[in-house]
């Protein structure tokens, strides 16, 4: 059962989600921007702990509360870990007041037809199962569009939109993230294919069926303002994709009625060094920058 409170503030809150959802892959890179070195750590397990304490730092600062961020994506790892002396979906949504995600794929496929499947998804009716008794509100999974590929994108399409009635089936809200590349020369016409496959297969949900978007920041504004309008999509968030933060920002001001979604832009310049003084002087300022973008 859908916790109402939680889809309410997702549906109408001001404010942004916080992508804290960085995986094994990305781990490694995410904790050098934070400034700490591959030789701080020998293991995996001591990897994850240092960027779950990175998370949690960024959870517990005094400016990551409900009122600016909306919601927060956060990895298996860190579901199964505690913040603040709770289970992390727990703390977010009771402390901060922040709706929790989680992110579900097990990253992607070689490329193929210009794009990147997400691989199989191994476990996953367990695996939502996890996620519902942890408290999670929804999902999260990417593919990535590296072309303006007709039969690649609608292949992207098709999977997300498959795995995510699984996702509605178990009682979560999916957020589909067919991710396109920022640098692909052909990247406007890649959206517009997006546009038209997306727009297909939302018409075709049951009415029921409620799902949420992250998308990249598109070449021509407001190309996605019928995926904000959709009676089935709940709301439409905007990845950095690799753009710095002002970019970002200023993208996403103006796209009218989609909200930030951001991972490297929420923590650039914010390193372990820093003081919590500093620390979180940093990090709030970050967010209100993503709060004024994100509610232009």
């Amino acid at each position: 059962m859908i916790n109402q409170e939680q889809f309410a503030q997702v549906k109408s809150g001001k404010g942004f989600i916080a992508a804290l959802d960085q995986s094994g892959g990305s781990t490694p890179k995410a904790l050098g921007l934070y400034g700490i070195t591959q030789d701080a750590y020998n293991t995996d397990d001591e990897m994850f702990s240092l960027v779950h304490q990175m998370r949690s730092r960024i959870v517990n600062a005094p400016a990551f509360k409900g009122d600016k961020v909306v919601g927060a994506i956060l990895f298996e790892m860190t579901m199964d870990r505690q913040i603040g002396g709770k289970p992390a979906a727990q703390s977010l949504w009771e402390d901060q007041g922040v709706v929790p995600f989680l992110k579900v794929d097990k990253g992607l496929m070689d490329t193929h037809n210009g794009v990147q499947l997400m691989k199989p998804l191994d476990g996953l009716d367990t695996l939502l199962a996890r996620a519902v008794s942890a408290g999670m509100f929804g999902t999260k999974m990417r593919s990535v569009i590296n072309a303006a590929s007709p039969e690649g994108i609608e292949a992207v399409v098709a999977q997300q939109f498959e795995v995510a009635a699984q996702i509605v089936a178990a009682g979560l809200v999916p957020i589909i993230e067919p991710e396109v590349t920022i640098s692909i020369e052909d990247k406007a016409a890649a959206e517009q294919l997006l546009l038209k496959s997306l727009l297909a297969h939302l018409d075709a949900l049951p009415a029921d069926s409620h799902v949420m978007l992250k998308l990249t920041l598109p070449e021509v504004a407001n190309t996605y303002a019928a995926c904000v309008d959709h009676p089935r999509v709940v709301r439409v968030v905007a990845l950095s994709g690799g753009y710095a933060r002002d970019e970002a920002n200023a993208r996403l001001a103006q796209n009218q009625g989609i909200i930030a979604s951001f991972s490297r832009a929420l923590t650039e310049g914010l390193s372990a060094q820093q003081s919590d003084e500093a620390f979180n002087a940093t990090i709030a300022k970050t967010i209100d920058a993503i709060y004024t973008a994100s509610i232009a």
